[in-house]
């Protein structure tokens, strides 16, 4: 389960507290009468679902729009393996190694290569899930690293080495950029090195969680999500959880920084958790995840603003989560991941939509 797709654990508690069973839970989550979307979710047009049980997520375009990579497993003892399909989610294959888990991962635009981190170079087993005796936490494991492969997933080639969690990595639409979360100066950070994984330079500063980076199209802006410890309590708390590499992520606001790390700017200031920031093809919009809606729960939906925060509108409106957002590069396609028509609690599908401005 990587960092991102472990919100969707606390589905299953949050309901469990909430006193919601899962029958009704799924009676909510059957599939809207005339398809896969609700009437109010007007900017989606002609949902597919590309994937049938398990958990998958993060699924993301390849630069000429015809293939998808993402992250999935299915069953509580498997770990997330990295996986490409087309956009019918057919020919599906597992491209990373099959050891440790992975997360997200990404296509080089010339299509040569692919883009994932992974903990297979400290073990072929699972690492531990993390500690929830202090409340729902993310583990940052140390053993990731980040790696390319060819689309085949063969010749694997290791990119970091530093001690401390390094994961999150997307890249710049030239190819020649990787922004990535790090923790190796003791604090998750965001840092940016050339596609080679040379020239590292770490781009922000302040305490608390950095991560989730990706370029906006001309690659002078970087969009990302950041929690910002207010209280003494809050910073002692942190603190401590960062320690052991974990993170407590129920605040999270979207921020836009400038592709050298100055100009940094908050654009959301909801108090909730806030998550997968990508840019609009035109550089003008952002679309995130968020429970804006519901701060205490687990129905997260997908959300659309101007690029200094102004506008927002909500895009989904399905009762349970929905996340992971990404266009085609021409803006007329969406893919998102969603609980949505599951079969079994727990399951969570990727889905492809037209996009309707």
């Amino acid at each position: 389960m990587t960092n991102r797709i472990l919100i969707c654990i606390v589905a299953c508690v949050l309901m469990v507290w909430s006193g919601v069973s899962w029958q009704v839970a799924a009676q909510q989550a059957a599939t809207p009468p005339g398809g896969l979307a609700l009437p109010e979710e007007k900017h989606l047009r002609n949902v597919r679902q590309l994937t049938e049980g398990g958990e998958n997520a993060e699924a993301y375009f390849s630069a000429d729009n015809k293939l998808l990579i993402f992250q999935a497993h299915e069953g509580e003892d498997k770990c997330d393996q990295i996986y490409v399909m087309d956009l019918e989610g057919k020919n599906k294959r597992m491209v990373s190694t099959g050891r440790g888990r992975t997360t997200c991962s990404y296509f080089f635009p010339n299509g040569k290569r692919i883009l994932y981190s992974s903990t297979h170079a400290a073990g072929p087993e699972c690492p531990p899930p993390p500690d929830y005796s202090r409340g729902y936490v993310w583990k940052l494991h140390p053993e990731f690293d980040i790696f390319t492969a060819k689309p085949d997933g063969s010749d694997v080639k290791r990119l970091t080495s530093a001690p401390g969690y390094d994961a999150e990595a997307t890249i710049s639409r030239d190819g020649k950029k990787i922004v990535f979360t790090s923790l190796r100066d003791a604090d998750p950070e965001i840092y940016v090195m050339d596609a080679n994984g040379k020239n590292l330079k770490r781009l922000t500063h302040h305490p608390g969680y950095d991560g989730g980076p990706f370029f906006s199209p001309d690659g002078k802006k970087i969009v990302f999500r950041a929690s910002r410890p207010e209280t003494p309590q809050e910073m002692a708390d942190y603190k401590e959880l960062i320690q052991s590499s974990q993170l407590r992520p129920s605040r999270l606001e979207i921020y836009v920084m400038d592709a050298d790390g100055s100009n940094i700017r908050q654009l959301t200031r909801t108090g909730a958790a806030n998550f997968a920031p990508f840019f609009h093809p035109d550089g003008k919009r952002i679309i995130f995840a968020s429970n804006m809606d519901n701060p205490r729960g687990r129905n997260f939906d997908l959300y659309i603003m101007q690029v200094d925060g102004t506008g927002l509108e909500r895009v989904t409106y399905h009762p349970e989560f929905d996340s992971f957002p990404m266009w085609t590069s021409d803006g007329k396609k969406l893919v998102w991941a969603s609980n949505r028509n599951a079969k079994k609690r727990g399951d969570t599908n990727i889905f492809l939509a037209d996009w309707v401005d």
